[in-house]
């Protein structure tokens, strides 16, 4: 809804003000500074509420995220909107609105004198994902709200800078192009991809040269619930991540619950097909044949031998899909069917006792696997055969050092490192974090710009 409602506010700059108003699902979005770090994560430049104990949320009535309402100059509810809405569906409503309240001369053109907040000054702005290339030795992020891709190395040297100073949908060379909040990446050959997540497309880095191709998206968001086809021609959906495996590109479709597969073949996916591969696009936590089953915001994958692993956000769930040819849908962490949505907190154990809250990613050092327990700010280690939650590392704060005393500040990425190791996006921190699994310590890999 956000990138909806910032064509609004340009395009009635100076009639239509746009007020958010916060009522938060999850406990740790009720604290004030965590909304700050969400507004400017989110490049938020309107007013926005806290409404942390529900208070205008049962005034007006509302019952689902998100609710539009429209108030007009003498401050009457005009018009109520459940759901999404586009600017194009938007516009006619405004449009006659102003035009009655123009004739009523009610309607004042002024600047509120409003001033937006800025974040702190650091190489990186908000990461969203990491991922590292053990054959190269190339570390890849997604610096999300620079717009931008940074290559590097594990000593925080950087060798390519692809993307950056504005958001944009620009195919070209490194300098040319243009991202929109990229999210996850992933490094495969001489390639590494790209989930665009507010371009709505999947791109391709050539790394030889630092050329983007476009491989799959308009460049618009989904509206209908897309079935697949020519992957340029295909529409998505907020893709979140990507991950390779046996010569498939799997993307998780955030915003249709669903996780799609993209053949690669030998020109790295240009004038491939695209399509859904599990879930139903309903969300929800529902176990079963995977294009039956039900997922809820899918924000992270990790293949692995037996299947894909993944972190679903809004379940607050770590689910794995099968690589079977009717492949089925497990839940490790989190509870499945009617109120699993609202299943969240913070406890370690078995199943019937664990809980974690908007997971964001899902990482495997062999064996092992982790989850980046984002709102949670803790790295926590599952054992899908004894279904079992263990935290690692984590607490909030900006803490280094050994694992007792690590914190992390809503952990958006995560990823198997060098050896026994991770590599962790520290989200609202603003920087990468080597956690090494054998000495139990972490520090920061602090990124050198050339």
């Amino acid at each position: 809804m956000l990138p909806q409602l910032r064509k609004l506010e340009r395009r009635y700059a100076d009639t239509l003000q746009v007020v958010s108003v916060h009522s938060p699902k999850f406990p740790t979005e009720r604290e004030t500074e965590n909304l700050r770090q969400a507004i400017l994560r989110l490049r938020i430049e309107h007013p926005v509420l806290n409404d942390a104990d529900f208070t205008y949320w049962q005034t007006f009535g509302a019952r689902a995220w998100p609710t539009l309402y429209f108030i007009d100059p003498r401050g009457n509810v005009i018009g109520i909107h459940e759901g999404e809405l586009t600017e194009d569906m938007a516009a006619p409503l405004i449009d006659g609105w102003l035009a009655e309240y123009e004739a009523e001369s009610v309607l004042t053109r002024r600047d509120l004198g409003l001033v937006r907040e800025t974040g702190r000054d650091s190489a990186l702005s908000f990461p969203g994902k990491v991922t590292w290339d053990d054959a190269s030795g190339r570390l890849v992020v997604s610096d999300s709200n620079n717009d931008r891709i940074i290559v590097a190395d594990l000593d925080g040297n950087v060798s390519q800078v692809i993307g950056g100073s504005e958001a944009g949908f620009r195919d070209g060379t490194a300098e040319e192009s243009r991202f929109n909040q990229p999210q996850g990446v992933e490094v495969h050959g001489d390639f590494v991809f790209v989930a665009d997540n507010e371009n709505h497309a999947v791109r391709r880095i050539d790394l030889r040269d630092g050329s983007v191709t476009t491989i799959a998206g308009t460049g618009e968001q989904a509206r209908m619930m897309p079935q697949g086809e020519p992957a340029r021609q295909t529409a998505l959906s907020s893709p979140w991540d990507v991950a390779v495996h046996e010569g498939d590109l799997y993307i998780a479709m955030a915003g249709i619950h669903q996780i799609w597969r993209m053949p690669l073949g030998e020109h790295a996916g240009v004038g491939s097909y695209v399509g859904p591969w599990g879930g139903s696009g309903r969300e929800g936590i529902v176990d079963g044949p995977r294009m039956q089953s039900e997922l809820a915001q899918v924000s992270g994958l990790a293949p692995g031998p037996s299947g894909l692993a993944f972190a679903d956000s809004e379940s607050s769930g770590v689910r794995e899909i099968s690589w079977d040819p009717d492949g089925r849908t497990t839940t490790f962490i989190g509870k499945t069917g009617q109120g699993g949505l609202f299943h969240f907190g913070d406890a370690d154990g078995g199943r019937a006792v664990a809980k974690l809250q908007h997971p964001l990613d899902v990482a495997r050092v062999g064996d092992e696997l982790y989850v980046a327990d984002t709102f949670n700010h803790k790295i926590k280690q599952v054992f899908p055969l004894t279904e079992n939650v263990n935290t690692l590392v984590g607490g909030h704060g900006d803490a280094l050092g050994s694992f007792g005393e690590l914190q992390l500040d809503e952990p958006g990425g995560l990823t198997n490192g060098p050896g026994r190791s991770l590599l962790v996006a520290d989200t609202n921190n603003h920087r990468i974090v080597h956690l090494d699994l054998e000495t139990r310590q972490g520090r920061e890999i602090v990124l050198t710009l050339p």
